[in-house]
């Protein structure tokens, strides 16, 4: 099943996510292509001349993170390298202390009894966004209902990205993509002064031409694009759920996206719902297996 396809209206701000008629779409290739299994990034040629253009990719334990920074001449190399040190270090502190698998992380000491979810700041927020999704998706999104206790994975990797580029604008860049596995989250422009043109290609089948979306602010998030059934568990009978085999939802914020992804994936068409009472976030794919 494929979900119709729609203008999308985030309610902080201005449209900023458009859907691309396919039949009039003549550039040569996107920025940023969102795969079956991955990201990629196009080679589109050089930016600007009076723009800093950088690509690093980072390497963590719970997930790679490749993040593009477009950043005015006037900031300076130094000042876009300091902000991308930070965003990186960002990053790989959230998969050290929070990360689940990590024995000594403070979701880790949570599940263990040894702290309380206000112990520290950042981790009442995660613990609050988790609850918040909970709520939103009818108890689909529980991190609560998993082996072992709580853990936030379903939330956690685009509350990471959405950190780390809070830390890229408080630095003064303002146009950045910073995508992880089939997730993204984009601000601004691309090097060649657009929108950032994302293709999202079909989760299951290849011979699908991609939907192409131009985007300026927004965050894609998708769930069940590894190919293995039984990964996402339901958390109302705690039985691996096939009830789809992938789900994108679109939508102003990265970790809500991906939230909303999991649910979806977990609830099946049920989840539709949702997304019909005027919310930012709505649901770009939601596919059967085959």
């Amino acid at each position: 099943m494929r979900i119709d396809q729609r203008r999308t209206h985030w309610a902080d701000e201005q449209s900023r996510t458009r859907w691309v008629d396919q039949a009039a779409f003549h550039h040569p290739r996107p920025d940023l292509r969102l795969g079956a299994r991955s990201h990629r990034v196009e080679r589109t040629g050089g930016g600007a001349y009076d723009r800093i253009d950088v690509r690093h990719t980072v390497h963590t334990s719970t997930g790679d993170y490749t993040l593009l920074l477009n950043a005015p001449d006037w900031l300076g190399h130094r000042l876009v390298g300091e902000a991308l040190r930070d965003a990186v270090a960002e990053l790989r502190a959230i998969d050290l202390t929070y990360g689940p698998n990590q024995p000594d992380s403070l979701v880790s000491r949570l599940r263990r009894g040894e702290i309380s979810p206000d112990s520290y700041p950042p981790l009442a927020d995660l613990v609050d966004r988790c609850a918040a999704m909970r709520a939103a998706t009818d108890g689909w999104f529980d991190a609560w209902a998993v082996p072992g206790g709580f853990d936030p994975g379903g939330l956690l990797g685009g509350w990471a990205v959405e950190r780390a580029a809070a830390r890229l604008r408080a630095a003064g860049i303002h146009d950045y993509a910073v995508l992880s596995g089939a997730d993204l989250t984009v601000r601004g422009h691309a090097a060649h002064g657009g929108p950032w043109r994302v293709a999202v290609h079909h989760p299951t089948d290849t011979r699908r031409a991609p939907l192409v979306l131009e985007m300026t602010a927004g965050a894609v998030g998708t769930s069940g694009v590894t190919g293995r059934r039984g990964h996402v568990v339901d958390p109302h009978t705690g039985e691996p759920t096939e009830r789809l085999a992938a789900a994108t939802v679109v939508g102003p914020d990265l970790a809500v996206a991906d939230a909303y992804a999991t649910a979806l994936y977990a609830a099946g068409p049920a989840g539709l719902a949702w997304f019909r009472t005027g919310s930012d976030y709505r649901p770009l794919f939601a596919n059967h297996w085959r």
